[in-house]
């Protein structure tokens, strides 16, 4: 028989290196079902040192008993998933499609952030240090261990390959059934009714255009067509007038139905709740399958009824559902916050890359506008997976093979210096453009959110639809799709192009002379004023229209009324430049120029970019995103100019960009990692500030039983509760998370405590107390401290640079006295910015209070203008009462200060 190990030898095992170990003690099946944790949310730790510690066995404890606890103390210090189980999951909708119940509404001012969930960055990124410590020393163990090592470190370009390759997909099925459903609104294609207009007459050897470029085939019949009524009739226009705005309303309903019924998560953009989400919050539900489905059909349904809005924004929010999706197959992303964001920044850059065919530019959107904290890893991953999604879309898409560039010109613009004139002034029109958005569509969000009008989506959908039906069909510009008039507007006119736009007297009778500028006619002037009132009617539209509950991107949109600014500048410069064309700005340059000098396309595409930027304040990926949707390098000088002028202009008039307003609106939880926060306040007005003062619950590092322990996990529902000396003493030992707690008191049959309710736990690092449940590794040894003097700005770099979840306020003797949350600090800054510059009435007091204290303070310093003992009672009386923030003790104070100068003078 085998002689058993010594007590020496067993004692010189760690129970790290036991867990590293290929060989695992038998245990009963109840016990190994009982230490399995595979959802628990874990400390942070000083180092790893205190993890790997050996720790001296009790006498009392049998070996197998030992193991077990220690490895479900590896199981919680490695595994970082999060418990979503207490949040509300708004996810699922309702089958009342055209009322939503007061009780569903906005929560009381009082009651927010309840259902949100803050990660701790560096808690997250310690237990990822863990896990992957543990996976490296195993690696050596066997040839499968070997290989679960690789698995991990290419699981994150497995994770986000398989995002790239799905929203691809995705971004191709969406991009067919768009195209089919819009054209579906003027026509059918027979017998092919399968095909859109396009697709009808590729194959047409009679194709013909209108007069706003339309293609026309003879397989082609417009509704009117199939009752044989004849073209060019008022019955014909009525018939289609009607098929238009019946198959638009019908979308329409559609998708606002699938999103009540369904995902209530599926409407609107979904960048600010993106944002918010990498900033380190958790919204239950907000990127699951079902958000995913919902949002995929509504974008077809929402763009095909010709509704003022856009595929990126929620293609952004669609890619960051496959990233949650796919993030659950690989534990070193599905169960830790943290990395699962670095995944979701990935696939937001795929989201962009699908929606523009701009790889290099959707990566550096997800950099610049919604991620908030981006290693390199991740800047790497993300090109990667952009690279992939665009490339999925340009092969499954029959649309855009010609060209990588959804509105593709090429560089065959050329701009002169005194262009840069009209481009400074497209430039200021988008930064008005964008405030003047912002105000108004907040203004209407506001009243939809506080008036009947928020409890009946469904029907706002309807009729918002059928009012843009109505308005639109009459205008030919408006009536194609949003895509097709940028197309058409960046075009430039070529001399056999006989379109309204285009209806220009040249001199040439040559396509390959000299394109030199020329005399507009009727058909522009008549299409300048049609544009006009496409810009009026489009930008009013587009204000009541974002917000509502489908789908609702607005970077088309935004490009589109852009686009028709700039060719109506542009018109008007090449006019300028047609009848006066010896002025000294443009003589010169004009006058030795091979090709046409002043191109009112290009405009468009200046244009397109000014106003973009001016409702979302984008800049370096704005400028590359519009690079590569032209496939133009030499306009980056212009675009970059209209970009920053936008910018600038809408900065002045609105701090803000269109998602950050829509953060604020909605109440979301975000603390913007790009804001500078001028705040001479400290930590005692954040405190005093708080809208609920719970009671400080702390635990004593020895003498707590598990019944207390239980009894305290039950009632006082926290994210955690720190931990002090003693009960007597406040000073910190550390913090621990319920959520350990209660699986470790679920430990309780494996180490036969079920009846013995009396048991002592300990958190001392070693203890006299052979029978006390040790569970000091589960302990947070340094958590987030700060005092009472602690600026209030370096509390938020706290929370947005290092991610604090839990911060611990002390006093001048380290002695705890409060706590802070993230969400404490999210509230008072909004506090602050809601008060317009002036100070809320609880920070007046907390103010007067803190100058009434340090008043005191410099009284009680001079001891030379008093008695000693009687400033030795008043120290001690401030050391110990704080309730001198009492206004009572004004006068007193003031009077003391009065003396005080008296004596100096």
């Amino acid at each position: 028989m085998a002689a058993s190990p010594s007590p020496d030898a067993e004692t010189k095992s760690s129970w790290f290196s036991r867990k590293l170990s290929s060989k695992k003690p038998k245990t009963s099946q109840s016990s190994s079902s009982t230490t399995r944790l595979t959802t628990v949310t874990n400390p942070s730790f000083i180092s790893f040192s205190d993890i790997l510690r050996p720790r001296r066995p009790s006498v009392q404890q049998s070996k197998t008993d030992e193991s077990n606890f220690d490895d479900s103390l590896v199981d919680i210090a490695v595994n970082a998933g999060s418990d979503t189980s207490s949040l509300a999951d708004k996810s699922k909708g309702t089958k009342d499609f055209f009322h939503t119940p007061s009780t569903t509404m906005t929560t009381a001012h009082g009651n927010r952030y309840e259902d949100w969930s803050t990660i701790d960055w560096l808690s997250d990124q310690a237990r990822d240090r863990l896990r992957h410590q543990i996976i490296t020393q195993q690696r050596n163990e066997s040839s499968w261990k070997r290989f679960v090592a690789y698995h991990d470190a290419l699981s994150g370009w497995f994770c986000v390959l398989l995002i790239a390759v799905n929203i691809g997909i995705i971004a191709a099925i969406v991009d067919i059934g768009a195209v089919w459903l819009t054209d579906i609104k003027t026509g059918i294609c027979l017998p092919a009714f399968y095909l859109s207009r396009e697709q009808c007459c590729w194959t047409a050897s009679n194709q013909t255009y209108d007069k706003y470029q339309h293609v026309l085939c003879a397989n082609w019949h417009k509704w009117a067509n199939l009752i044989r009524i004849e073209n060019g009739t008022t019955a014909e226009y009525i018939v289609d007038y009607l098929a238009y705005v019946l198959f638009g309303l019908l979308f329409a309903t559609l998708c606002a139905v699938l999103v009540k019924t369904f995902a209530p998560y599926a409407c609107g953009s979904g960048v600010p709740e993106v944002k918010t989400i990498l900033s380190g919050f958790i919204i239950r539900g907000y990127l699951g399958a079902w958000t995913l489905l919902i949002k995929s059909l509504g974008m077809v349904l929402g763009t095909s009824a010709n509704l003022l809005l856009g595929k990126e924004g929620p293609f952004v929010h669609s890619s960051c559902c496959c990233g949650n999706i796919f993030a659950r197959l690989f534990p070193k992303y599905g169960q830790n916050e943290a990395k699962k964001r670095e995944i979701l920044s990935a696939a937001a850059a795929a989201g962009v890359s699908v929606a523009f065919g701009a790889p290099i530019g959707g990566v550096l959107f997800s950099l610049e506008e919604v991620s908030y904290y981006f290693p390199l890893k991740t800047l790497w991953r993300s090109f990667f997976c952009a690279m992939i999604a665009s490339l999925i879309v340009k092969i499954l898409s029959p649309f855009e093979n010609q060209h990588l560039g959804l509105f593709y010109v090429g560089n065959k613009y050329r701009w002169f210096y005194f262009e840069m004139i009209p481009f400074f002034l497209l430039g200021i029109l988008g930064g008005l453009f964008g405030a003047l958005f912002i105000k108004l569509n907040l203004a209407w969000c506001q009243i939809r959110k506080k008036t009947r009008l928020g409890r009946y989506p469904v029907l706002e959908v309807i009729l918002v639809a059928l009012v843009t039906l109505l308005i639109s069909y009459p205008n030919p510009f408006t009536r194609m799709s949003m895509s097709d008039l940028i197309r058409r507007l960046i075009s430039s006119c070529e001399s056999e192009d006989e379109s309204l736009l285009c209806n220009y007297e040249r001199n040439t009778t040559s396509a390959y002379e000299k394109n030199e500028s020329a005399k507009p006619l009727y058909g522009v002037w008549l299409s300048v004023g049609l544009l006009c009132s496409a810009l009026v009617t489009q930008t009013s539209l587009f204000i009541l229209t974002f917000g509502i509950k489908v789908p609702c991107g607005l970077f088309i949109p935004s490009m589109t009324l852009g686009a028709i600014t700039g060719r109506i500048v542009g018109i008007l410069f090449e006019t300028l430049v047609y009848y006066w064309p010896n002025f000294f700005l443009f003589a010169f340059e004009c006058g030795t120029a091979d090709e046409q000098c002043v191109v009112p396309g290009f405009y468009a595409v200046i244009g397109a970019c000014a106003f973009l930027g001016g409702v979302t304040r984008m800049t370096v990926s704005l400028v590359v995103i519009m690079v590569e949707l032209t496939g133009g390098l030499s306009y980056s000088v212009p675009l970059m100019c209209a970009a920053l002028v936008s910018k600038l202009v809408g900065d002045a008039l609105v701090g803000e960009g269109i998602y950050d307003a829509h953060i604020k609106l909605n109440n979301y939880p975000y603390l913007d990692i790009k804001a500078e926060y001028i705040d001479q306040t400290t930590t005692i007005t954040v405190l005093e500030s708080k809208e609920e003062k719970n009671d400080l619950i702390t635990l004593p590092r020895d003498g707590l039983t598990v019944e207390e322990l239980i009894n305290i996990v039950r009632t006082h529902k926290y994210n955690g509760y720190p931990v002090i000396s003693s009960r007597e003493e406040a000073l910190i030992i550390g913090f621990v998370l319920r959520r350990d707690l209660q699986l470790v008191l679920e430990q309780r049959t494996v180490l036969n405590l079920q009846s013995n309710l009396t048991t002592q736990i300990s958190f001392s690092r070693t203890t006299h107390q052979s029978n006390a449940l040790h569970i000091y590794r589960l302990l947070n040894r340094s958590p987030t401290t700060i005092t009472l003097d602690t600026p209030t700005t370096t509390i938020i770099d706290m929370c947005r640079k290092l991610g604090a979840q839990t911060i611990l306020v002390t006093n001048e003797k380290g002695h705890l006295i409060g706590i802070l949350t993230k969400k404490d600090i999210i509230a008072y800054n909004i506090d602050e910015q809601n008060s317009h510059g002036k100070v809320p009435a609880h920070n007046q007091n907390a103010a007067a209070a803190a100058t009434r204290l340090d008043i005191l303070k410099q009284i009680l310093s001079r001891r030379s203008l008093y008695d000693p003992a009687f400033g030795d009672s008043w120290s001690n009386y401030f050391e110990k009462k704080r309730e001198l923030f009492d206004p009572a003790y004004s006068d007193w104070s003031n009077s003391f200060k009065r003396s005080d100068q008296n004596a100096l003078h």
